[in-house]
Protein backbone atom coordinates (compact mmCIF):
# COMPACT_ATOMS: atom_id res chain seq x y z
CA UNK A 1 0.00 0.00 0.00
CA UNK A 2 1.40 3.21 -1.07
CA UNK A 3 2.69 5.32 2.37
CA UNK A 4 0.97 8.63 1.31
CA UNK A 5 -2.37 6.92 1.24
CA UNK A 6 -1.80 5.98 4.70
CA UNK A 7 -0.62 9.23 6.29
CA UNK A 8 -3.19 10.78 3.72
CA UNK A 9 -6.19 8.70 5.48
CA UNK A 10 -5.02 8.88 8.89
CA UNK A 11 -4.67 12.43 9.19
CA UNK A 12 -8.20 13.16 7.20
CA UNK A 13 -10.30 10.72 9.00
CA UNK A 14 -9.49 12.13 12.32
CA UNK A 15 -9.75 15.25 10.93
CA UNK A 16 -12.90 15.05 9.87
CA UNK A 17 -14.36 14.49 13.35
CA UNK A 18 -17.33 16.31 14.41
CA UNK A 19 -18.78 16.53 18.12
CA UNK A 20 -22.04 17.47 19.55
CA UNK A 21 -23.16 19.62 21.73
CA UNK A 22 -22.89 16.77 24.41
CA UNK A 23 -19.14 15.97 23.00
CA UNK A 24 -20.37 12.98 20.94
CA UNK A 25 -17.79 11.95 18.42
CA UNK A 26 -19.31 11.50 15.25
CA UNK A 27 -18.70 11.54 11.03
CA UNK A 28 -20.31 12.85 8.35
CA UNK A 29 -21.07 10.21 5.56
CA UNK A 30 -20.63 12.33 2.78
CA UNK A 31 -16.86 12.97 3.52
CA UNK A 32 -16.62 9.13 4.39
CA UNK A 33 -17.51 8.30 1.24
CA UNK A 34 -14.69 10.75 -0.74
CA UNK A 35 -12.19 9.43 1.98
CA UNK A 36 -13.42 5.45 0.77
CA UNK A 37 -12.82 6.27 -2.47
CA UNK A 38 -16.51 6.27 -3.61
CA UNK A 39 -17.46 8.56 -6.31
CA UNK A 40 -21.24 8.22 -5.85
CA UNK A 41 -23.11 8.03 -3.48
CA UNK A 42 -25.59 6.01 -4.61
CA UNK A 43 -22.97 3.28 -4.35
CA UNK A 44 -21.96 4.49 -0.67
CA UNK A 45 -25.55 3.72 0.43
CA UNK A 46 -25.62 0.11 -0.62
CA UNK A 47 -22.20 0.14 1.48
CA UNK A 48 -24.31 1.83 4.86
CA UNK A 49 -27.29 -0.20 4.08
CA UNK A 50 -25.04 -3.39 4.59
CA UNK A 51 -23.58 -1.72 7.46
CA UNK A 52 -26.53 -1.11 9.22
CA UNK A 53 -27.77 -4.55 9.11
CA UNK A 54 -24.30 -5.61 10.30
CA UNK A 55 -24.83 -3.38 13.05
CA UNK A 56 -28.34 -4.93 13.50
CA UNK A 57 -26.90 -8.25 13.68
CA UNK A 58 -24.49 -7.54 16.33
CA UNK A 59 -27.14 -6.01 18.76
CA UNK A 60 -26.61 -2.40 18.75
CA UNK A 61 -29.25 -0.68 17.97
CA UNK A 62 -28.89 1.34 14.33
CA UNK A 63 -29.87 4.90 15.18
CA UNK A 64 -26.82 5.08 18.09
CA UNK A 65 -24.73 4.79 15.64
CA UNK A 66 -26.23 5.92 11.89
CA UNK A 67 -28.75 9.17 12.20
CA UNK A 68 -30.33 10.37 9.76
CA UNK A 69 -29.64 14.10 8.51
CA UNK A 70 -30.09 16.97 6.21
CA UNK A 71 -27.49 19.73 5.23
CA UNK A 72 -27.27 22.49 2.73
CA UNK A 73 -24.59 22.63 0.90
CA UNK A 74 -23.67 25.31 -2.55
CA UNK A 75 -23.97 24.15 -6.19
CA UNK A 76 -22.53 27.41 -7.58
CA UNK A 77 -23.05 30.80 -8.14
CA UNK A 78 -24.08 31.44 -4.63
CA UNK A 79 -27.34 28.72 -4.89
CA UNK A 80 -27.65 25.91 -2.20
CA UNK A 81 -29.75 22.59 -2.24
CA UNK A 82 -30.60 20.41 0.69
CA UNK A 83 -29.17 16.94 0.55
CA UNK A 84 -29.05 13.64 2.72
CA UNK A 85 -26.33 12.83 4.94
CA UNK A 86 -25.82 10.66 7.66
CA UNK A 87 -24.15 11.16 11.28
CA UNK A 88 -21.60 8.10 11.88
CA UNK A 89 -20.24 6.78 15.15
CA UNK A 90 -16.84 5.38 15.30
CA UNK A 91 -18.09 2.01 15.32
CA UNK A 92 -20.59 3.12 12.14
CA UNK A 93 -17.20 3.80 9.98
CA UNK A 94 -15.81 0.84 11.40
CA UNK A 95 -18.59 -1.10 10.38
CA UNK A 96 -18.77 0.96 6.64
CA UNK A 97 -15.11 -0.37 6.15
CA UNK A 98 -15.51 -3.94 6.92
CA UNK A 99 -18.72 -4.00 4.40
CA UNK A 100 -16.82 -2.03 1.68
CA UNK A 101 -15.09 -3.38 -1.68
CA UNK A 102 -11.48 -4.08 -0.25
CA UNK A 103 -10.04 -4.04 -3.71
CA UNK A 104 -9.60 -0.12 -3.21
CA UNK A 105 -7.17 0.66 -1.45
CA UNK A 106 -8.75 3.26 0.99
CA UNK A 107 -11.31 0.64 2.14
CA UNK A 108 -8.03 -2.00 2.44
CA UNK A 109 -6.32 0.67 4.40
CA UNK A 110 -9.67 1.58 6.47
CA UNK A 111 -10.00 -2.01 7.65
CA UNK A 112 -6.25 -2.36 8.82
CA UNK A 113 -6.97 1.04 10.85
CA UNK A 114 -9.91 0.05 12.53
CA UNK A 115 -8.34 -3.25 13.19
CA UNK A 116 -5.51 -1.26 14.68
CA UNK A 117 -7.98 1.38 17.30
CA UNK A 118 -9.49 -1.41 18.18
CA UNK A 119 -6.15 -3.51 19.26
CA UNK A 120 -5.00 -0.08 20.72
CA UNK A 121 -8.06 0.17 22.36
CA UNK A 122 -7.88 -3.20 24.27
CA UNK A 123 -4.46 -2.81 25.23
CA UNK A 124 -5.29 0.30 26.74
CA UNK A 125 -7.90 -1.29 28.81
CA UNK A 126 -5.74 -3.72 29.93
CA UNK A 127 -3.33 -1.74 31.52
CA UNK A 128 -6.02 0.24 32.85
CA UNK A 129 -7.23 -3.22 34.89
CA UNK A 130 -3.09 -4.51 35.29
CA UNK A 131 -3.07 -1.39 37.09
CA UNK A 132 -6.30 -1.35 39.31
CA UNK A 133 -5.42 -4.52 40.44
CA UNK A 134 -1.70 -3.31 41.32
CA UNK A 135 -3.19 -0.48 43.69
CA UNK A 136 -6.00 -2.96 44.90
CA UNK A 137 -2.89 -5.02 46.30
CA UNK A 138 -1.16 -2.47 47.43
CA UNK A 139 -4.40 -0.90 49.18
CA UNK A 140 -4.44 -4.33 50.45
CA UNK A 141 -0.94 -4.48 51.98
CA UNK A 142 -1.47 -1.42 54.11
CA UNK A 143 -5.11 -2.38 55.27
CA UNK A 144 -3.17 -5.47 56.68
CA UNK A 145 -0.09 -3.62 57.91
CA UNK A 146 -3.03 -1.63 59.90
CA UNK A 147 -5.21 -4.68 61.36
CA UNK A 148 -1.56 -6.12 62.48
CA UNK A 149 -0.83 -2.78 64.31
CA UNK A 150 -3.65 -3.07 65.99
CA UNK A 151 -3.37 -6.46 66.94
CA UNK A 152 -0.12 -5.33 68.40
CA UNK A 153 -1.17 -2.39 70.03
CA UNK A 154 -4.51 -3.94 71.96
CA UNK A 155 -3.34 -7.71 72.36
CA UNK A 156 0.48 -7.49 71.72
CA UNK A 157 0.16 -9.83 69.36
CA UNK A 158 1.98 -10.55 65.74
CA UNK A 159 -0.60 -11.65 63.14
CA UNK A 160 0.82 -12.97 59.84
CA UNK A 161 -1.12 -12.84 56.80
CA UNK A 162 -0.77 -14.73 53.55
CA UNK A 163 0.40 -13.35 50.60
CA UNK A 164 -2.47 -12.40 47.83
CA UNK A 165 -0.19 -11.72 44.62
CA UNK A 166 -2.22 -14.33 42.48
CA UNK A 167 -5.53 -12.61 43.58
CA UNK A 168 -7.89 -10.83 41.06
CA UNK A 169 -9.15 -7.74 41.15
CA UNK A 170 -12.26 -8.06 42.36
CA UNK A 171 -11.24 -10.39 45.67
CA UNK A 172 -8.40 -8.44 46.32
CA UNK A 173 -11.04 -5.56 47.22
CA UNK A 174 -13.05 -7.95 48.97
CA UNK A 175 -10.54 -8.80 51.16
CA UNK A 176 -9.56 -5.43 51.46
CA UNK A 177 -12.87 -4.42 52.33
CA UNK A 178 -13.14 -7.09 55.22
CA UNK A 179 -9.89 -6.20 56.84
CA UNK A 180 -11.12 -2.55 56.59
CA UNK A 181 -14.49 -3.56 58.48
CA UNK A 182 -12.34 -5.66 61.44
CA UNK A 183 -9.84 -2.60 61.20
CA UNK A 184 -12.90 -0.19 62.63
CA UNK A 185 -14.93 -3.20 64.99
CA UNK A 186 -11.94 -3.75 66.43
CA UNK A 187 -10.93 -0.41 67.35
CA UNK A 188 -14.81 0.51 68.03
CA UNK A 189 -15.14 -1.95 70.58
CA UNK A 190 -11.91 -2.13 71.99
CA UNK A 191 -11.50 -5.67 71.34
CA UNK A 192 -8.44 -6.66 73.50
CA UNK A 193 -7.36 -10.52 72.68
CA UNK A 194 -6.21 -11.81 69.76
CA UNK A 195 -8.66 -14.24 69.30
CA UNK A 196 -11.32 -12.00 69.73
CA UNK A 197 -9.98 -9.86 66.60
CA UNK A 198 -9.30 -12.80 64.73
CA UNK A 199 -12.76 -14.10 64.74
CA UNK A 200 -14.26 -10.87 64.04
CA UNK A 201 -11.97 -10.83 60.93
CA UNK A 202 -13.51 -14.66 60.07
CA UNK A 203 -16.72 -13.22 60.74
CA UNK A 204 -15.98 -10.25 58.52
CA UNK A 205 -14.54 -12.38 55.97
CA UNK A 206 -17.94 -14.89 55.58
CA UNK A 207 -20.32 -11.72 55.41
CA UNK A 208 -18.49 -10.60 52.52
CA UNK A 209 -18.14 -13.84 50.72
CA UNK A 210 -21.69 -14.22 51.19
CA UNK A 211 -22.20 -10.72 49.27
CA UNK A 212 -20.12 -11.86 47.14
CA UNK A 213 -21.95 -15.60 46.34
CA UNK A 214 -25.33 -13.52 46.67
CA UNK A 215 -24.11 -11.71 43.27
CA UNK A 216 -23.12 -14.85 41.60
CA UNK A 217 -19.67 -14.74 41.99
CA UNK A 218 -18.13 -17.97 44.05
CA UNK A 219 -14.11 -17.22 44.48
CA UNK A 220 -13.38 -20.72 44.35
CA UNK A 221 -14.01 -20.35 40.79
CA UNK A 222 -12.28 -17.51 39.81
CA UNK A 223 -8.37 -18.38 38.59
CA UNK A 224 -5.62 -17.09 40.11
CA UNK A 225 -3.76 -14.59 37.86
CA UNK A 226 -0.71 -13.39 37.14
CA UNK A 227 1.64 -12.40 40.03
CA UNK A 228 1.11 -9.07 41.08
CA UNK A 229 4.58 -8.56 41.33
CA UNK A 230 5.45 -9.05 38.07
CA UNK A 231 2.74 -7.34 36.40
CA UNK A 232 3.59 -4.18 38.53
CA UNK A 233 7.59 -4.30 37.31
CA UNK A 234 6.49 -4.92 33.78
CA UNK A 235 4.07 -1.58 34.23
CA UNK A 236 7.23 0.14 35.89
CA UNK A 237 8.97 -0.89 32.48
CA UNK A 238 6.46 0.32 29.99
CA UNK A 239 6.61 3.68 31.54
CA UNK A 240 10.16 4.06 31.36
CA UNK A 241 9.98 3.13 27.75
CA UNK A 242 7.10 5.51 27.11
CA UNK A 243 9.33 8.12 28.95
CA UNK A 244 12.46 7.34 27.43
CA UNK A 245 10.48 7.58 23.47
CA UNK A 246 9.32 10.95 24.49
CA UNK A 247 12.90 11.81 25.22
CA UNK A 248 12.61 13.11 28.53
CA UNK A 249 14.63 11.67 31.20
CA UNK A 250 13.13 11.62 35.09
CA UNK A 251 14.81 13.49 37.79
CA UNK A 252 16.03 11.83 40.50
Amino acid sequence: MEIQIIHSLTNNFETFAHKTEEGIEFWLARDLQQLLGYIEWRNFTKVILKSKTACELSEQPISDHFVDINKMVQIGSGATKEIDDIMLTRYACYLIAQNGDSSKKEIAFAQTYFAMQTRKAELIEQKILEYERVQAREKLKGTERELSQVIYEQTWGIINKPLADFMPTILLKAKDFATEITIFNAKENNMQTENEISTEHITNNRAVRDTLLSRGITPEKISPEEDVKKVERKLISDEKKIVKKSGFSQKR
